[in-house]
């Protein structure tokens, strides 16, 4: 898949943020729909942020609010992507500047 069809697909996006020292769960920090979403993951791109696609983990997060801690009942599957990000970025961040701290 191109990248130019991965952004037309972002019909919906959501940005969540974790710090595990100061926060209690993850909690959604943008929420986007058509242009918007398209822009979110353009922007992550651009910054070398780690873009998953969970349509399904989306469309929940879409009926949420910024600023609001997902759910208990989304911990696994959120648990899950973290781990990836991680992983990811510790496998290749140091190629794309990942390797400061954010």
């Amino acid at each position: 898949m191109t990248e130019e069809n991965e952004k037309e697909k972002a019909s919906e996006a959501a940005a969540l943020k974790y710090n595990a020292e100061d926060d209690n769960a993850p909690y959604i920090v943008a929420l986007g729909r058509g242009y918007v979403a398209k822009r979110m993951v353009e922007t992550a791109r651009e910054n070398n942020v780690q873009v998953v696609q969970d349509r399904k983990l989306s469309s929940v997060l879409q009926k949420m609010s910024v600023g609001d801690e997902i759910p208990e009942e989304l911990y696994k599957v959120v648990a899950e992507i973290l781990v990836f990000v991680s992983h990811m970025d510790s496998k290749y961040g140091s190629r794309f500047g990942l390797d400061k701290k954010r």
